[in-house]
């Protein structure tokens, strides 16, 4: 059985334990949280540091975005593996360059990047293109709420609760709806124009709008539509499209305990999942497998 630490238990930490407990070949050791409330949860033990568990094979690094490298180093020089849900397109390369050789002077491995998108729909896309190398290849969001970008309003002064809604435009391109409730004296337009210019928001057309309670719109159902239109070898008119609708969180917390399984299966290094057979993401036996599924 491997032996699987979750790091951080908000959405993604709390269906990521509903995925380990139902997975055969896995088995959650503990929680580990900034604070501790409650000894454990669920039964399972909760730290304040991993070392604290024991014999640890996966962190499974359900923490927001932007605290993935510093969470990510701290297990990898304990030769623990990592996986995240890394969710800044821009940053994965660099974050690929600096976890790559922590984790091989360590004997360990990271998996970056592991939710749906990027993650599943990332490799999606990479079949897509190679069915047709040449050709223009979309990626539509929602309509669904962000965690991410979600997370990242929440982290500004003055939010005391934050929904990003993704509304896809089309083609690509898509319309940031952001609700916030703010902290009591707290300037509307000053969290605007901070929301507007964070990296998450910053590409996209983006309207901030003030409500008396987020809670009373939230909803976790997210969604994607990925087309390519292009060539396959010199025949033109190749068109692939991919859909599906989803609860977010606990796709993305599928998708971290697939590549933990897979994980345990890669040489020491950092990868992203299109460098990851997708048969290391599945239990069983790999002969059984290819026959169920080839």
């Amino acid at each position: 059985m491997t032996k699987v630490a979750i790091v951080g238990y908000g959405n993604i930490g709390r269906y990521a334990l509903d995925a380990l407990e139902a997975a055969p070949d896995m088995e959650c050791v503990g929680i580990v949280r900034r604070r501790v409330t409650e000894p454990t949860i669920n039964g399972y033990r909760v730290v304040t540091d991993i070392r604290e568990l024991g014999a640890v094979d996966v962190a499974i690094l359900a923490t927001p975005t932007r605290s993935v490298e510093e969470h990510a180093i701290q297990c990898l020089e304990l030769g623990i593996n990592t996986v995240d849900s890394f969710d800044i397109h821009t940053g994965i390369v660099d974050l690929r360059r600096t976890l790559d050789p922590i984790a091989k002077q360590h004997g360990a491995v990271s998996i970056i990047s592991a939710g749906w998108d990027p993650g599943s729909d990332s490799i999606v896309r990479t079949l897509m293109e190679s069915l047709a190398p040449r050709g223009i290849s979309y990626t539509n969001f929602g309509p669904g709420r962000s965690m991410g970008h979600s997370v990242a309003v929440r982290a500004i002064p003055g939010v005391r609760d934050a929904l990003s809604m993704t509304i896809p435009v089309g083609t690509g391109i898509h319309r940031r709806m952001v609700y916030v409730e703010l902290e009591d004296g707290a300037d509307f337009k000053t969290v605007e124009a901070a929301i507007k210019a964070d990296a998450y928001f910053v590409n996209d057309e983006t309207h901030v709008m003030q409500v008396d309670s987020v809670d009373q719109l939230n909803d976790v159902g997210h969604g994607v539509n990925l087309v390519r239109k292009g060539v396959s070898g010199k025949t033109h008119n190749q068109l692939f499209e991919f859909n599906m609708k989803i609860n977010n969180p606990a796709l993305t917390a599928q998708v971290l305990v697939n590549v933990a399984r897979a994980a345990m299966r890669q040489q020491p290094g950092a990868y992203t999942m299109i460098e990851l057979p997708v048969i290391d993401m599945l239990p069983g036996n790999r002969e059984d497998i290819i026959r169920h599924l080839v």
